[in-house]
């Protein structure tokens, strides 16, 4: 069984990797204007320029996006011992899009880097506020957890929606609302490669986060810094989170449906999960764009649309597969 074991993972990830592969260079071929491979081979200007500027940085932008995504929704499933939190269902992606506009509001000529930072305190400090209500309020339903985290988002949205209204910047806020790779150019994505240190520092602290989940006293007993390790899970969590709002836009259900995909198929060892959470998640926002590019071609769909859909879909057969 060991080794009918080993030859299945060898296989599968051999699998993987092809299809991995053949799904991104189909991805670099996309578009509305003509991209060839052949072209690009034999040295034309016009192709490499386009592949530099436009094809090049929106497939890095898909994947860090989903890597970053479903990697933060793992870390936040672990810390809270619960399957169905993620960043789009503890209201992080709401904090940062509040982040976003007290940037814009104070300061009306903010860089994209500064955008980040705001965003990142604010989900910080909001997705702290969501623990602290975890820790207070005892729930035994797991159902619920996801419920109070979307409810108390969609207070923070409200409140975002009136104060952009009337301040009359609804309209440069509408970008953050629905996530989209069609403006991922050449100069305006590079801060998503801050998400690799990132996901660096989730594979180092993989073991760590899983003991934190397990309760303070537990930690405690291993030796562990509780408050150190959860403030370190939820930094990174807000951070990434606040990376991908600030440059694509908010992608919902994806930090959520990855990683109990995966804990469907492979268990729980977080440790030996988050590289292939992090590939599993750049693959399905991969297919997804692709779904997005395709379907009303030549125009495209908001990836955030498509993830939704797919995304709410997964969602209710896990809620069934839970409550059976």
């Amino acid at each position: 069984m060991g080794g009918d074991t080993i030859l299945f993972q060898k296989y599968y990830r051999t699998i993987y990797l092809i299809a991995f592969v053949l799904l991104a260079v189909y991805s670099l071929s996309i578009g509305v204007q003509d991209f060839s491979f052949t072209a690009l081979l034999n040295g034309e200007s016009s192709q490499l320029t386009l592949a530099v500027i436009s094809r090049l940085p929106r497939l890095a932008s898909i994947l860090l996006t989903g890597a970053m995504l479903s990697v933060a929704g793992m870390i936040m499933q672990s810390i809270t011992s619960n399957k169905f939190v993620s960043p789009s269902t503890a209201g992080t992606m709401e904090w940062c899009r509040f982040g976003v506009m007290i940037a814009m509001v104070l300061f009306s000529q903010a860089t994209t880097g500064q955008k980040v930072f705001i965003a990142f305190i604010i989900a910080l400090l909001g997705t702290m506020l969501f623990m602290k209500i975890l820790q207070k309020v005892k729930i035994k339903d797991q159902v619920m957890t996801p419920l109070i985290g979307m409810m108390l988002g969609s207070v923070v949205s409200s409140v975002t929606t009136f104060v952009a209204y009337r301040l009359d910047i609804i309209q440069n806020m509408s970008s953050w609302l629905q996530g989209s790779f069609a403006l991922i150019l050449k100069g305006n994505y590079e801060l998503l490669y801050l998400g690799i240190p990132c996901l660096i520092l989730s594979m180092i602290y993989a073991n760590h986060f899983t003991i934190a989940g397990m309760g303070d006293s537990f930690a405690k007993n291993l030796g562990l810094r509780y408050e150190h390790i959860l403030f370190i899970g939820l930094s990174l969590v807000s951070i990434m989170t606040s990376i991908v709002v600030v440059n694509v836009g908010s992608i919902a259900f994806i930090g959520l449906i990855i990683p109990n995909l995966l804990s469907m198929i492979k268990g729980d060892n977080v440790k030996k999960n988050v590289i292939d959470c992090a590939l599993w998640g750049a693959g399905f926002v991969l297919i997804c764009d692709i779904f997005s590019r395709i379907i009303i071609y030549p125009y495209e769909l908001p990836i955030s649309v498509v993830v939704s859909v797919v995304g709410s879909i997964l969602f209710l057969f896990l809620i069934r597969r839970k409550k059976r």
